[in-house]
């Protein structure tokens, strides 16, 4: 894996590397975000953070993602779904710093970033709602990734307030066990706003995203959606997924 790029900057260790046709984002050995403008579903914890948003009966306009990182689900987004709108929330300057540089997220067209503490721009947001929300708060811990805000009642009513009705939200969760704990699966009056929602996970990560619907979804819209990429990019688009689908 070739090195491309490395700052140390407030007792953190920011690396760019290649592995592949894949570039990655590493800050303090935790592996932050991946993407392959080739090969935008490569396997990886990434596409699943992705394939909620196949299963919505239209394409999100208006998309939130809460922890940008290198800018790999926000990439994605752009490249097969094609939302009206992007807005990116990230804490660390550096992580977007690296996501317009290495990532290509520079000038892009209905993408807008912000340095913020997400729970803060949350909380203070007072704008239109969202048709897809995406939450990968991860921090670092001797490298490993751990989850920076805890999905607790507080938070998962913030996340569901911004939605707009039949939207979708996603969050990444560390394990199975912080999913099936988390206020969005135990609180009843949470549980009675929403609709579906399904555990997705793939072999290698311990992490699960869970992904809660104001809408009734289904599985066979996701396989619509994977035929039409298919059809639109050859079917080598999808043959990496590794994804394991639960209803929860």
């Amino acid at each position: 894996m070739a090195l491309l790029w490395q700052k140390r900057s407030a007792g953190k260790t920011y690396e760019v590397r290649q592995a592949g046709n894949s570039l990655r984002l590493y800050t303090d050995g935790t592996f932050h975000s991946q993407y392959n403008p080739a090969s935008p579903l490569n396997g990886s914890i990434w596409d699943l953070l992705l394939l909620p948003a196949l299963m919505l009966s239209a394409p999100p306009q208006r998309v939130l993602v809460l922890g940008v990182g290198g800018g790999a689900i926000i990439r994605q987004l752009q490249q097969l779904v094609g939302p009206g709108e992007i807005v990116g929330v990230e804490l660390d300057p550096l992580h977007l710093q690296i996501a317009r540089r290495w990532f290509g997220l520079a000038g892009k067209r209905r993408v807008s970033l912000n340095r913020a503490d997400a729970i803060e721009w949350l909380n203070n947001y007072c704008g239109a709602g969202f048709d897809l929300i995406v939450d990968d708060l991860f921090a670092e811990n001797g490298g490993n990734p751990h989850r920076a805000v805890a999905v607790d009642p507080a938070w998962a009513r913030s996340l569901l307030k911004h939605l707009n009705p039949g939207g979708g939200l996603v969050v990444n969760f560390e394990s199975s066990k912080s999913l099936r704990r988390s206020a969005l699966i135990v609180e009843p009056s949470l549980q009675r706003q929403i609709t579906n929602h399904f555990s997705f996970s793939t072999p290698g990560y311990d992490n699960r995203i869970g992904a809660f619907f104001l809408q009734a979804v289904s599985r066979a819209t996701l396989k619509e959606n994977l035929a039409h990429l298919e059809n639109r990019y050859g079917r080598s688009i999808t043959r990496r997924i590794r994804a394991r689908i639960q209803r929860l």
